[in-house]
């Protein structure tokens, strides 16, 4: 009898009772002066365990403010959100000091390195506060810099210093990965080459992924798909055969 074949990996079960990062009817109003902006208006969101997420939509749709808020940098105005089934809408700015370094991994549009360190200290830096760290050095050999140890920021390429950004991030073992454009500050062919490092971060670290993008192009990489517009979520879509990120094009 012929083997039978190897069963498909399970898709991410994104519902709540699953859920790494929930939110319900997140709003957002910032006042400038007598004027109110409404950058959220009630997002509802699960992103389960290891899976990469895409968040897309046009600048001023509610990307960057919806990651903020579940990054515990930001605070909503209403609405409420969960980390691993706790409650974190009312956390005291201690409690999303913890939650920030135990638990997320940040890669933003620029790389914020200090020049004055060397990748492997700028790596370092976060290694000090982490719970349970990696070494620097094999962080940045998983995003392959293995031989850019010790060279500084304006000796590496800007492709280079955000994947020194990627591994800073990933080094404290995050369970959830937050990037905020990580290709915009770069071109294509640089770009795609961060995304692989993102993608074979998600898949070997399993760290649940979310990726703010205005590059539709860059969708077809995620389990998931997350469209925002006006504040709102206007679609979400699920990827059946994700696209490896090396086949991206734009």
């Amino acid at each position: 009898m012929p083997a039978a074949p190897p069963e498909e990996p399970a898709a991410p079960d994104a519902s709540a009772a699953g859920a790494v990062l929930r939110a319900e009817g997140l709003t957002k109003v910032y006042r400038l002066g007598e004027v109110e902006v409404h950058a959220l208006r009630g997002v509802d969101l699960t992103l389960a365990p290891g899976e990469l997420v895409v968040l897309l939509g046009a600048s001023g749709s509610g990307k960057s403010t919806l990651l903020n808020i579940l990054g515990g940098l930001d605070r909503p105005s209403g609405g409420r959100w969960w980390f691993l089934g706790a409650e974190l809408t009312a956390a005291d700015d201690d409690a999303l000091t913890e939650y920030r370094r135990a638990h997320v991994g940040f890669v933003f549009q620029f790389y914020n390195l200090i020049p004055s360190l060397t990748a492997r200290e700028n790596v370092a830096i976060v290694c000090e506060v982490a719970r349970d760290p990696m070494d620097p050095a094999d962080a940045l050999a998983l995003v392959g810099l293995a031989d850019r140890l010790d060279h500084f920021p304006a000796q590496l390429s800007g492709g280079e210093q955000q994947r020194v950004a990627i591994a800073r991030a990933v080094a404290k073992r995050p369970t959830v990965l937050l990037c905020d454009e990580p290709t915009g500050a770069l071109d294509s062919a640089t770009g795609v080459r961060v995304l692989e490092v993102l993608e074979r971060v998600n898949r070997e670290l399993g760290a649940t992924t979310a990726l703010i993008t205005h590059n539709a192009d860059i969708a077809r990489m995620a389990d998931r798909v997350v469209r925002l517009s006006d504040g709102r979520v206007a679609e979400v879509r699920t990827n059946a055969t994700p696209v490896h990120a090396a086949a991206l094009r734009w």
